[in-house]
């Protein structure tokens, strides 16, 4: 069963993504080729988040690794802003925040300090892109890293929790009540998480790809800021035409 290399799960969680972002830049909320590709979309940020953990545990230098999160957090936010309009800040702030859980988890031996610096770095993460699931699930996995059983039950519980969320979004947004439909709707949103666990948890071998390892872990940080200043200019051309 463990026959994906941890390159081979990134690519696919870089396609997913893609696929959410080209339903947010281009279609309509609502519409069912919106609505399928946001969810597809949820397979990414659950799987950065395994290998956000992966990769501090084995990392030669933590410190380089934050600033390379932190330097593509700044250097992702202008196209985030183009191509979304959003208000908020870019994945890579989020996984900052959560490299920080890390840090604190590892670092800050009292429990009473490790848990107000949790919450306050979780609460960080509001005004970013998947605020609060990702840094909760981060440290979840981080905690259990060694019991695959916790590690399944952390993103059952993410995925619960995220569910949850699109409920209350809903019925922020339709204040009349909810259908049938729109609860199967944002039950539907935690596949997403759920599938990121089987891939991780069930299908991960454990490597990397033997072939073009430097190449990849380039790619994955620049692909980011990288497609989604080439949605925003497919964006504005279309509206040109």
């Amino acid at each position: 069963m463990k026959t994906l290399s941890r390159d081979a799960i990134k690519y696919i969680a870089m396609f997913t993504m893609l696929l959410n972002h080209i339903a947010h830049v281009f279609l309509t909320r609502g519409t069912l080729a919106y609505e399928l590709l946001e969810d597809i979309g949820y397979f990414t940020a659950p799987v950065m988040c395994f290998f956000l953990v992966e990769g501090y545990l084995h990392t030669r230098s933590k410190f380089k690794y934050g600033c390379r999160l932190f330097f593509f957090a700044i250097l992702s936010q202008w196209p985030y802003l183009l191509a979304f309009h959003f208000g908020n800040l870019n994945m890579f702030f989020t996984l900052f925040c959560s490299f920080l859980i890390l840090v604190v988890l590892e670092r800050v031996d009292s429990y009473l300090l490790q848990n107000i610096l949790f919450v306050l770095l979780i609460l960080a993460t509001v005004i970013g892109d998947w605020a609060v699931i990702a840094p909760l699930l981060t440290l979840l996995l981080a905690k259990n890293w060694e019991d695959k059983g916790r590690m399944w039950a952390s993103y059952v519980g993410s995925a619960l929790l995220f569910a949850a969320l699109n409920v209350m979004d809903y019925l922020v947004r339709q204040p009349a009540g909810l259908s049938v439909l729109t609860v199967c709707r944002a039950l539907f949103s935690g596949i997403g998480i759920l599938a990121a666990g089987a891939a991780v948890l069930v299908l991960y071998n454990g490597q990397r790809a033997k072939r073009g390892q430097t190449f990849s872990k380039w790619f994955f940080y620049f692909f980011y800021p990288g497609h989604l200043f080439i949605l925003y200019l497919i964006k504005i051309s279309l509206h040109n035409i």
